[in-house]
């Protein structure tokens, strides 16, 4: 499954004018990235991932599974979310903002 280009084009345009953030085509997403590490993409497997702080992840959990823990391999990424719900204009912007906020709080990669 391709990823959601209108979701990538909405996160595109929240991120305008962020410093240091990139573009990368990753895990069939598109993936935004602040000093090298990934903030938010639009997920190939629909909806959007979210890098968040870890202690904070759980919190934002919901039982119905719109905010879920990211499973990649079968195995849980502590400290990110997929997202499929609350992604309207306001719930879209506070979550590309959770991402942002604390892929920048992390030391830059080297390249």
């Amino acid at each position: 499954m391709a990823y959601d280009e209108d979701l990538a084009d909405r996160i595109r345009e929240l991120v305008a004018g962020e410093d240091h953030v990139a573009e990368q085509r990753m895990f069939g997403g598109l993936a935004f990235l602040v000093n090298g590490n990934m903030a938010v993409a639009a997920s190939g497997e629909g909806g959007l991932l979210v890098r968040v702080d870890p202690e904070a992840a759980e919190a934002w959990i919901d039982a119905d599974g719109g905010v879920a823990p990211m499973v990649m391999r079968g195995r849980e990424m502590r400290g990110w979310l997929r997202v499929r719900n609350g992604l309207d204009e306001a719930g879209l912007k506070q979550w590309v903002s959770r991402g942002i906020a604390f892929a920048g709080s992390l030391p830059p990669k080297q390249k």
